[in-house]
């Protein structure tokens, strides 16, 4: 039978910074992955928890000229239902609604979903597409750390041990348009076969500039597509565009094999939903 670990239960960052100076802790948020990763199905268990739940200050969703910031204790159910939000970037409510069931968004989080670092991390792409920040913090300070330098591995980030994610930044420039689509065997309750996010401005001309496109799912950590954002720069939404990109985007990739899918899959459908988007976009 698995053990509970110990917990520790700050309320306030300043001791939350001290617990974590004191000796190795797993920090949690809403706890949604802890059962799994005491049975040891993810790894080594957690020898001891740090529940960041009642650190208020890791709260909240405001609008600042950087952007949109959310606290790294933002759940879903407060993405889903946050009228910010649902001004200035419904795609993240779009994403959060299709994480989990209700129990699953009243307690999952944000920063639970970064830091957690998984591969199928649903918010993930979004924040790749849309050059986010996370900020991070330790007894040391803070700092910024781009969304595409935070995840280094396999459930791996940049994230130093006696560090905590605090909020992302989320920036808002006025006409950027992005899409966002989840690939999995349900329509709820599924965990992502091919997830993708797509970002860009447009030109007068129709032209497409600073593209990006993020995929999870199919790496062992969410990633950019960067030769697929190189042809799709100054392109037109059209078939002839579509047709080059979903090539490229085929050959860049490199999916993984597991439980869910298989890798020849994966590639099919991140290129079949690439030319569904841009085919939306190009009206034809």
């Amino acid at each position: 039978m698995p053990v509970e670990p110990p917990v520790e239960s700050p309320s306030s960052l300043a001791d939350a910074y001290r617990l974590l100076t004191g000796g190795l802790l797993r920090p949690i948020a809403g706890g949604t992955d802890l059962m799994v990763q005491i049975t040891g199905e993810l790894g080594e268990p957690p020898r001891r928890v740090l529940d960041l739940w009642h650190v208020d200050e890791l709260r909240g969703i405001s609008r600042s000229d950087g952007g949109l910031v959310l606290g790294a204790l933002t759940t879903y159910a407060e993405l889903r239902r946050s009228p910010i939000v649902a001004e200035f970037l419904p795609e993240l409510a779009e994403a959060a609604a299709t994480i989990g069931a209700a129990q699953i968004q009243n307690r999952g989080t944000i920063g639970g979903n970064i830091a957690n670092a998984s591969p199928a991390g649903d918010t993930l792409p979004l924040l790749l597409a849309t050059d986010a920040q996370i900020v991070v913090g330790s007894a040391r300070g803070e700092r910024d750390i781009a969304a595409h330098d935070f995840w280094t591995g396999y459930r791996r980030t940049a994230l130093a041990p006696d560090e905590l994610v605090l909020r992302v930044v989320m920036p808002l420039p006025a006409d950027r348009q992005l899409r966002f689509r989840k690939i999995g065997t349900r329509r709820a309750q599924a965990i992502s076969k091919v997830v993708m996010a797509l970002a860009w401005r447009p030109a007068v001309d129709g032209r497409w500039h600073d593209v990006r496109l993020a995929l999870g799912s199919i790496a062992e950590r969410p990633v950019r597509a960067w030769e697929t954002e190189r042809q799709l720069e100054g392109a037109e939404p059209s078939k002839e565009t579509a047709a080059r990109a979903v090539a490229t985007l085929a050959a860049e990739i490199h999916p993984i094999d597991d439980v869910r899918s298989t890798a020849a899959y994966r590639r099919a459908v991140a290129a079949r939903v690439l030319e569904r988007l841009i085919r939306n976009e190009g009206g034809w």
